[in-house]
């Protein structure tokens, strides 16, 4: 029997339903202090309201691009809630894309990851050089996605991706299926299948999962297990990190994940 809160976080996490205000404060301070210049703020790329993304330069010529796909479980939260985790590439000379995308119950997550697999081209096109898409939960699920043959990128934006970040990423949908949020989600037997990053080949680019060693069980797990299928990339688990905290060396630019990300970029 599946445990209904297998998956839940804020109730499992000290002060864990003050994260997401938190986080919502600190992406509008640093929007704030950030130069108008080099911010492109509300990009459109395509008909839906959500179907937008904030773009953060570097000082000078940017070295690339790093996507950042924010989690929420498909159901919650947007672009302007995790601009200050632009801070640790843009401190490393790269541009940083957040993209919002349509929330469950209005779409389903395969809906979602077609917004994103949109947007990629859009998001590429502001900025020359290699790509590198991280995310985190249901982010990391939609940066797995989009290395999968079926999202099927334009064949100039997929050449340009020189690895994927995907941090605490739900790898596998089929068990969310039993939990009360798929009265949201709507999976069933089928879109599991297909939008299960699990059971597409592995990308040929390099790939850095990372997981925190305080989550719930169930996340390390599914990093475990994207981590043997894929056998060839990296797994990190950060010690003593939970669900929430584990995303913050990206506003570090000298933190170990965010070196370590860069780095797949001089692997090609």
């Amino acid at each position: 029997m599946t445990d209904p809160t297998a998956y839940d976080n804020a109730d499992f996490i000290p002060d864990g339903h003050s994260y997401f205000p938190r986080w919502a404060a600190a992406a509008e301070a640093f929007r704030a202090a950030l130069p108008a210049s080099r911010q492109r703020l509300d990009r459109v790329y395509g008909p839906h309201p959500s179907q937008a993304f904030d773009l953060f330069l570097p000082e000078g010529t940017p070295e690339g691009l790093m996507v950042f796909i924010h989690g929420g479980f498909w159901r919650l939260s947007g672009r302007k809630d995790w601009s200050h985790l632009a801070k640790g590439f843009l401190g490393n000379g790269w541009a940083v894309a957040i993209p919002s995308y349509p929330l469950a119950p209005e779409v389903r997550i395969a809906e979602i990851t077609r917004s994103i697999a949109h947007a990629m081209p859009v998001m590429a096109a502001e900025v020359a050089g290699p790509i590198i898409i991280s995310g985190h939960s249901a982010g990391g699920h939609l940066t797995c996605r989009m290395l999968c043959p079926d999202v099927d990128l334009p064949r100039d934006v997929s050449a340009r991706i020189s690895g994927i970040l995907p941090i605490s990423p739900l790898a596998d949908l089929n068990p969310l299926i039993m939990l009360p949020m798929n009265a949201d989600l709507r999976i069933d037997a089928a879109e599991a299948d297909t939008e299960s990053p699990i059971l597409h080949p592995e990308p040929t680019c390099p790939v850095q999962i990372v997981v925190g060693s305080a989550e719930r069980q169930s996340f390390i797990d599914q990093a475990i297990r994207l981590a043997d299928v894929w056998n060839r990339s990296d797994l990190s688990i950060s010690d003593g990190c939970h669900h929430f905290d584990v995303i913050d060396p990206l506003e570090d630019p000298r933190s170990e994940m965010v070196l370590k990300a860069i780095s797949m970029a001089s692997t090609d």
